[in-house]
């Protein structure tokens, strides 16, 4: 399989989630998971801006057209990814904006995932409710006590 257009790849992960992204000179158009950006994150005007930081703060602004698949995790950990590929990918098509994007914090992994469940508890942290009944009634007392 060859393609003729110039195309730039960066993934991107956030808690379970995975973005394979592609950017491909264009117009600023996105496509993820054959979604506009719009279709794909609905009312979630945060979400929508996080995933254009990269561009704005590099001042790449539709200069791209992004091409994205996204699975796993929620939708918030999914606009983390794609921001994580956009800002991989960006420095794969020019070395130069990697400071800017390094500074802002976009190419570091946020590591924080979710605490795995302990035995012994209900939860990560969470203890079992413990039980405080009356004391057992012992052995009869004889009368020394």
């Amino acid at each position: 399989m060859s393609t003729t257009a110039i195309e730039y790849y960066g993934t991107g992960k956030r808690k379970t989630a995975v973005a394979r992204v592609h950017l491909r000179p264009g117009t600023g158009e996105m496509t993820l998971n054959e979604k506009t950006l719009d279709e794909f994150f609905g009312g979630h005007e945060a979400l929508k801006m996080l995933v254009k930081q990269p561009f704005s703060v590099t001042e790449t602004n539709e200069k791209f057209d992004i091409l994205a698949t996204l699975h796993g995790g929620g939708v918030a950990a999914q606009a983390g990814a794609l921001r994580h590929g956009i800002s991989r990918a960006l420095c794969v098509f020019n070395l130069e904006l990697r400071g800017k994007l390094k500074k802002a914090g976009f190419l570091t992994r946020d590591a924080r995932a979710k605490e795995r469940k302990k035995y012994g508890q209900k939860g990560a942290r969470r203890r079992f409710q413990e039980t405080r009944g009356r004391k057992a009634p012992g052995p009869p007392q004889g009368p020394r006590g």
